[in-house]
């Protein structure tokens, strides 16, 4: 452990960060449903992609598994936010399984969306990295083939619809907004006719987490976003930072994770927080550079956020 060198540091705090409406509703979920049933509720794949909070719902009594398999037909299991294809509500249904979906709202309206496209008898794209399983869960709401993924402008630029008139896109909600932008350009360049989503598919807390990122990132000698590897709108935020102007940035998973070699030189570090991680990591984070350093902490808030999602009626009541 370094000792303190106490010199001045500037904190640039992020706001928004942390927890989005959808994170706050799944975790909820599991919450209440722990109080309504007792414990084990069963949870198919973390609940949201942050290993403190799933440890915390551990604790108290759910227990997280990797497919509807390993959950027993007695007791109630719940979806994580990141939806899940339509074959998994249809197996728990099947066996007659008490469950909870814990989709993201803003998820769902993707889902929404590439069924009405489906129905319109379009070709659906969905701009998205294989094998999230947010993108595992779009794919899931249609038959094999329905939808074709696309990751990168270039593959934007080689894809070849069976009919470019019959065209439509989604995206994943948890993009880098500026990516998605040159691949959606790409896409429109080449079928000016492509269906696009009524309203952005990208969801608002993705968004203004970057935008809190950008504002502060060309000020910042070192941007230290909290979040998990798996999250995708975590790992965006440290290309954000880099892209905006960040001399360096890194994803860490708590304060314990920090490299205190990279604050070498560093005179102004920017700190953020993925969707899915809670501020008490933040929290502890300001506190282990407030020991080291003289440091002042200075918030770079973009917007107020004040969405809310209803928990779904059966643990509303």
């Amino acid at each position: 452990m370094p000792t303190p060198e106490n010199r001045p540091i500037s904190i640039l705090l992020a706001a928004p960060r942390g927890f989005c409406a959808g994170v706050d509703r799944a975790i909820q979920i599991v919450e209440q449903a722990i109080r309504k049933w007792g414990p084990p509720v069963y949870v198919r794949h973390e609940i949201v992609h942050n290993r403190h909070v799933v440890e915390r719902l551990e604790a108290m009594g759910a227990v997280f598994v990797e497919e509807l398999d390993a959950c027993p037909d007695d007791r109630p299991v719940i979806f994580s936010a990141h939806g899940v294809p339509k074959a998994v509500p249809a197996e728990a249904r099947r066996r007659d399984m008490t469950y909870v979906d814990a989709t993201c709202p803003l998820v769902s309206k993707v889902h929404v969306e590439a069924q009405r496209h489906f129905e319109a008898e379009r070709e659906i794209v969905l701009i998205g990295h294989a094998g999230h399983p947010e993108v595992i869960g779009t794919m899931g709401q249609l038959p094999a083939g329905a939808i074709a993924l696309i990751e990168t402008a270039e593959d934007a630029a080689r894809f070849t619809p069976r009919d470019p008139a019959k065209l439509s896109f989604v995206t994943q909600t948890t993009l880098s907004v500026d990516d998605t932008a040159e691949i959606v350009a790409v896409l429109q360049r080449r079928f000016p006719g492509v269906a696009a989503p009524h309203k952005e598919d990208i969801c608002y807390a993705t968004t203004n987490r970057q935008d809190a990122v950008k504002a502060m990132a060309a000020r910042a000698d070192l941007v230290l976003v909290i979040g998990s590897p798996k999250s995708s709108n975590s790992v965006r935020l440290v290309e954000v930072a880099l892209r905006a102007g960040a001399r360096d940035a890194r994803l860490v998973a708590s304060a314990d994770n920090v490299d205190w070699s990279w604050f070498q030189g560093v005179h102004s570090v920017g700190v953020t927080a993925g969707a899915s991680a809670p501020e008490d990591l933040v929290e502890d984070l300001i506190a282990a550079i407030a020991q080291r350093f003289d440091a002042r902490v200075e918030e770079v808030r973009v917007t107020q956020e004040d969405v809310v999602f209803k928990l779904p009626r059966v643990l509303a009541e």
